[in-house]
């Protein structure tokens, strides 16, 4: 991919699932990568694994205090950021219930990672991308486009992104910053579990037109592809990474 090699780049949630999958094709492709997760024990394996230039920082997306942290310190590691992809996010069990039986405390909490962790990652970036020019890629989910059979924190987080995402894409445009959206369908991570559990897999499976479901690294490349100058006229877009299973 045109671009990636040399520039840095930020993702959360980078210890696990998709964000570790994006993290492994930028270096890949010669990226420099901040790696942000709130699991830091889980993050120094994964640095150590992949034994090449990352820089593990340790992170609650959703507190002010260490996003902005994080963020400075790694635009002051690396020189400026040319990219950031927020990749952190939840959802409870409690969630899946219908809405008038979640509860507040449930709802909230998935706000706080999903919605408002991908506001404060953004907010703190954009300085820095708007310095030399950059993108934005968030995480969200066909749940927030389709808003049926997942749970209504989630549903609404997610939603939320993606309508974060075209105000970025509209407001910081004339500043060289682009903002997409990757809308990922059942993807096999840790979070979702679908690997250790063939029925739900079987199931979400013969829902997609592909007959199977996404693997980490599908959506990673998908992330990376947006971050890339493959992409330099693509802006304020949501793309759905499901498999087809949205135009079912």
């Amino acid at each position: 991919m045109r671009g990636l090699n040399g520039r840095s780049i930020l993702v959360t949630g980078a210890a696990s699932g998709i964000g570790r999958a994006t993290c492994e094709r930028l270096l890949a492709e010669g990226a420099a990568v901040a790696m942000v997760d709130r699991n830091g024990e889980l993050l120094a394996d994964v640095a150590r694994t992949l034994n090449a230039r990352v820089l593990p920082l340790v992170a609650d997306v959703s507190q002010e205090d260490e996003v902005r942290d994080a963020v400075d310190r790694a635009a002051t590691e690396f020189g400026g950021l040319r990219g950031v992809v927020t990749s952190a996010g939840v959802f409870r069990p409690g969630d899946y219930r219908p809405l008038a039986e979640v509860d507040l405390e449930t709802f909230s909490h998935t706000l706080s990672v999903n919605l408002t962790g991908t506001f404060l990652v953004m907010k703190y970036a954009l300085p820095h991308l708007m310095r030399d020019g950059g993108a934005i890629v968030t995480i969200a989910s066909t749940a927030g486009l389709r808003g049926h059979g997942f749970g209504s924190g989630y549903t609404a987080s997610k939603g939320g992104v993606i309508a974060l995402t075209r105000l970025a894409a509209f407001q910081y445009g004339e500043h060289k910053v682009r903002a997409n959206c990757v809308c990922p369908g059942l993807t096999d991570t840790p979070m979702t579990g679908a690997s250790s559990n063939p029925a739900l897999y079987e199931r979400a499976a013969r829902a997609v037109p592909l007959r199977r479901i996404a693997t980490p690294e599908e959506i990673g490349n998908a992330a990376c592809y947006l971050l890339s100058d493959d992409a330099s006229y693509i802006n304020g877009q949501i793309i759905a990474a499901d498999g087809g299973a949205s135009v079912v």
